[in-house]
């Protein structure tokens, strides 16, 4: 009889810097539906020295990068092997690894996500899978979102689900398929400005509540996303670094303003993004949904189009590094864990390097 429960080990790295995600999933297949266990997760901030290192990457010279590619992937090997004593787990079937983006420039055909696989391989002796976007990158894809399938699989209860991270996204069904796409920046820019103030972070918005917003910087930051809007490509640091920080650092109004201002953005798109359809729930994770003053104000212009519902903390925290040991798993079954309806690829694919077995 084939195996139907297994264990897998999923690790995510936003482009917020937070740190790194990892979650012990127990994920199981009973007529063609999935069920999810979240058994111990954690997310370990990173240290100083990795922030500077993971922010600068992309500066690198090449064989630097490389180096940094492999030593990454070693302290990713390190850090699960200590989960896994620590949590005394007896055996997994993978280690399901994003990575850390670094580029992504599906317009140029390539993406390139930190941390080798061999590397984490080498230390764990666990298989492995990870660079998950190359191949839909190849195959005409944006190679993201990936979050969408495993909102299809494993979240079927809700009509949109909203992920609130570095940058927001979000899935839905529309006419019988899965569409998603990146809607805007969000925790990046408003960790952005607060690291202005020597903060990480907005904690509860209060920050922003405290703030005016600044009317020209809003429209500026609204005028940003006009473009995105008719193809909806996948957003990515580099949209960040050579446009909207500088629409930023150019705005004369105060920091806790700017802050203000740019929470509303992220709301204000957000809600403009989802389609009017009155009672759909609305499922909001990512760091985003700890954020209850920007929660309220997508609360705020969503108005009766939608019902907001935040889940428990562990699935806010850790459903990505949930959905990319499911992906992870997808892939050593040689199953479709791509969505060309949401990539806009070719086709369908099962995407993702497998190390180790």
């Amino acid at each position: 009889m084939p195996k139907k429960q297994f264990d897998v080990l999923g690790l995510m790295s936003g482009t917020s810097l937070d740190g790194l995600d990892i979650a012990w999933c127990q994920l199981e297949e009973k007529q063609k539906k999935w069920t999810y266990k979240i058994v111990r997760a954690n997310t370990l901030a990173y240290s100083a020295e990795w922030k500077k290192k993971l922010g600068g990457a992309h500066e690198l010279k090449s064989a630097d990068l490389l180096a940094l590619h492999a030593a990454y992937g070693h302290w990713l090997g390190r850090v699960c092997q200590q989960f896994i004593q620590k949590n005394r787990i007896k055996k997994l079937d993978v280690i399901a690894s994003h990575g850390h983006t670094v580029f992504h420039q599906p317009h140029n055909t390539f993406t390139f996500q930190l941390g080798d696989g061999h590397a984490i391989y080498a230390q764990t002796g666990i298989p492995v899978v990870c660079d998950f976007r190359s191949l839909d990158v190849q195959l005409g894809g944006q190679g993201a979102p990936l979050v969408p399938l495993g909102d299809k699989l494993l979240f079927t209860d809700y009509d949109v689900c909203l992920n609130i991270g570095g940058i927001a996204n979000l899935s839905l069904e529309k006419n019988k398929k899965r569409i998603a796409f990146d809607v805007c920046f969000a925790n990046m820019g408003i960790n952005f400005l607060t690291e202005k103030l020597g903060l990480p972070f907005d904690n509860n918005g209060s920050i922003a509540s405290s703030g005016n917003i600044d009317t020209p910087l809003l429209q500026n930051l609204l005028k940003f996303y006009q473009p995105f809007k008719a193809t909806r490509p996948s957003l990515a640091r580099e949209h960040f670094e050579n446009g909207l920080s500088k629409i930023i650092n150019t705005s004369s109004a105060s920091i806790n303003d700017c802050i203000r201002t740019f929470t509303e953005s992220i709301a204000q798109q957000i809600a403009l993004a989802i389609p009017a359809k009155r009672g759909q729930r609305v499922l909001i994770t990512g760091g985003g949904a700890h954020n209850r003053f920007l929660v309220s104000r997508i609360a705020h212009h969503l108005q009766k189009k939608a019902v907001i519902e935040i889940p428990h903390k562990q699935i806010i925290d850790f459903k990505e590094a949930l959905v990319f040991g499911l992906l992870g798993l997808l892939r050593t079954q040689n199953k479709i864990n791509v969505l060309k309806s949401v990539t806009g690829a070719s086709r369908d694919s099962s995407s993702g390097a497998i190390i180790g077995i």
